[in-house]
């Protein structure tokens, strides 16, 4: 049953893949909307989990609102999903062009001096337009990807990065020594993103996060230790048609490990705070619920 649920999800991805991209862009916005209605009144267990982190960020609001910030919150990760099957027909200048960006100097700059930049990010609005605007600007993104089930819906997601010019690492199941090879591409002047707000492996650093105790993973931090290349906490979101990146102060790395993975947690939870309806974690985060 297993091997056909997940040959099942394979499918359904590869008809969105193929449908998607060939229907008018208004029907497939009303279409997504309308599915993230639908899931949010069926309130299952990503949706309950989805409104529990949304409930910490904003503690204040009544069910209503809640409930209201947990349907924009739907409609924004499954407009993730819309522009994901359509990004790869985007032109350039498209791609470009529906990005804004705030202190990106600080982005350039640390580029510029040639050891390498680290971005780390939450999950926020779309951070794979956000890596496909990099390398159309002249900084072409490496990174790592959560190994998926099945392997050939893992290996679509790879293939539909790399078509957006990224280079992307599994982060398990391969023979290649990942954080050696992100070290690598730092010391030779790249630039490498993470997306950083949940730990996977178990062995994250605590932190404080909204108030709450939480853990993110320390690879960001630890790669920057190690090759000297600055980290730059970054955070998106949605304005109307457009993705807006903002790049938060260099990471102070006074503390070591530790204090920067707290100071990107601060940048993460200012960029969340602002943006809640684009956060999608529908995944536990906090380690006391």
């Amino acid at each position: 049953m297993d091997a056909l649920r997940q040959r099942a999800v394979d499918l359904t991805f590869a008809l969105g893949w193929a449908l998607v991209r060939r229907l008018p862009e208004p029907a497939v916005t009303w279409l997504f909307q309308q599915a993230a209605d639908y899931v949010v009144r069926r309130n299952g267990r990503g949706v309950q989990r989805l409104r529990g982190n949304l409930a910490v960020v904003r503690p204040s609001s009544t069910e209503a609102e809640l409930q209201a910030l947990t349907r924009q919150g739907m409609r924004s990760y499954l407009r993730y999903w819309q522009e994901a099957f359509r990004l790869p027909d985007w032109k350039d200048d498209r791609i470009v062009g529906r990005v804004r960006t705030v202190n990106e100097k600080l982005l350039r700059d640390a580029h510029k001096a040639g050891r390498g930049v680290i971005c780390a990010l939450p999950h926020l609005a779309n951070y794979d337009h956000a890596g496909a605007w990099a390398g159309r600007t002249g900084m072409p993104v490496s990174t790592v990807a959560e190994r998926l089930r099945p392997e050939s819906l893992f290996d679509r997601f790879i293939a539909y990065r790399k078509r957006l010019g990224m280079e992307v690492l599994p982060l398990t199941g391969s023979d290649e020594d990942v954080f050696g090879v992100l070290a690598a591409r730092l010391r030779a002047g790249g630039f490498v993103c993470l997306v950083a707000d949940r730990d996977l492996s178990a062995k994250g650093v605590p932190v404080t996060f909204f108030g709450r105790n939480s853990r993110m993973p320390a690879g960001p931090a630890a790669l920057s230790m190690r090759t000297g290349a600055p980290l730059i906490p970054t955070t998106l979101y949605y304005d109307g048609p457009d993705l807006v990146i903002t790049f938060h102060d260099v990471v102070d790395k006074l503390g070591g490990v530790a204090a920067m993975t707290q100071q990107s947690a601060d940048a993460f939870a200012a960029g969340i705070a602002a943006h809640p309806q684009d956060w999608h974690m529908m995944q536990r985060i906090f380690m006391d619920s």
